[in-house]
């Protein structure tokens, strides 16, 4: 499937935490297609898909990780005909919540609805919401996923908007990165991990590493993101390597060798672009990761309309990336996987590279 098509088609699916039941069957049929791909799944939820390992290879694993959820409804009960009672995941300031206009999905079945009331908690310092009222078209079962009414995957000149882009974008990316691997197989072992409930703080990250069925702690973890621009790493500059997050500093010698690859990379690609960047904008997974003890560190791109939000509008609206960001990080993913046996977590490289300089000037100390 063409990676373009690949991101619409799957930022156009609906989902919420702990309501991804949509994304999981999207998943299903790309791997159905794909005969020489394994999926497998642990007891919650979340999903693991492998390419085939390479013959007599004892290099650790590749696993890129990206999660299925973005902030959204998950319908609970109607309470009359017209009127749907929620609850809301995610990190979405509440006065954006009221009044906005909402969608729900049952199978191929959509409820427009409109947010007439929103009960808030504190969470990280911001009041979202937790429980909303909702003035449905129609009758909404329980458990179905509610979005912001914002429409499907569609390109807008240089740019790609959705309704969701985190993190459907990114898990877009890492299966595009799979058909490129099935293609020209790498010398190391490869899969994508993808999790259930981010948005409500790591739900299934966290369930992967507490119950660790799906990963091994000799992985090397690359997780997904799409992460809030910043003034100083905007769109259209390429994919971010990213060196932490709002919490956490990530893994110092997989971001060294991260980044290692993207400059090797943009010598032979000039439509390749790259930065490196701490992207304070919120927390991602590579934080839980490290936190138990995991070599990890993260790739993004650069998120305009983080979580629907329009700051200069004070609005709901579509979230958008730069589409040269996105296959760049895509391209990136690649050439990390292909060369992911020249990894050294002894920061062997930088070591020699800080020794030659030291062998050059120690005269000079003297």
């Amino acid at each position: 499937m063409p990676p373009i098509k690949l991101l619409t088609d799957l930022c156009s699916v609906p989902t919420a935490p702990f309501a991804e039941q949509n994304v999981v069957r999207f998943v299903e049929h790309f791997v159905s297609k794909r005969r020489s791909l394994k999926l497998s799944r642990d007891a919650f939820g979340n999903l693991l898909i492998e390419l085939p390992p390479p013959k007599r290879s004892k290099s650790p694993r590749w696993v890129f990780a990206a999660h299925m959820d973005h902030p959204g409804f998950v319908a609970e009960k109607m309470i009359d005909a017209r009127t749907l009672d929620a609850r809301f995941h995610g990190w979405v300031a509440v006065e954006y919540v009221k009044g906005t206009k909402v969608r729900f999905f049952d199978g191929q079945r959509e409820v427009a609805g409109k947010v007439i009331e929103a009960t808030s908690e504190e969470l990280d310092r911001l009041a979202v919401p937790s429980r909303v009222k909702v003035r449905v078209d129609g009758p909404v079962p329980a458990g179905a996923p509610g979005m912001f009414d914002q429409g499907g995957g569609r390109i807008k000149g240089k740019k790609f908007h959705s309704r969701v882009c985190d993190n459907l974008a990114g898990a877009a990316g890492a299966l595009a990165m799979l058909d490129q691997l099935l293609l020209r197989r790498p010398k190391v072992p490869v899969a994508v991990l993808l999790t259930r409930a981010e948005e409500e703080g790591f739900i299934g990250a966290i369930a992967a590493v507490k119950h660790p069925k799906l990963i091994r702690k000799s992985d090397r973890m690359v997780i997904i993101e799409c992460s809030a621009m910043q003034p100083y790493a905007p769109q259209a500059a390429g994919t971010i390597i990213r060196c932490g997050d709002r919490t956490s500093v990530f893994n110092s010698a997989l971001t060294y060798f991260l980044t290692q690859q993207a400059e090797a990379l943009a010598k032979t690609d000039k439509a390749f672009k790259h930065q490196r960047a701490l992207m304070p904008g919120g927390t991602c997974e590579a934080t839980v990761y490290d936190a138990f003890g995991y070599i990890a560190s993260s790739i993004c791109v650069p998120l305009g309309n983080y979580h629907n939000m329009n700051r200069e509008k004070k609005r709901i609206e579509a979230e958008y990336i730069d589409l040269n960001d996105w296959m760049s990080m895509v391209k990136l993913f690649v050439q990390v996987a292909t060369h992911g046996q020249e990894f050294d977590p002894s920061n062997a490289a930088l070591k020699e590279r800080v020794s030659k300089r030291f062998e050059q000037f120690k005269k000079y100390l003297a």
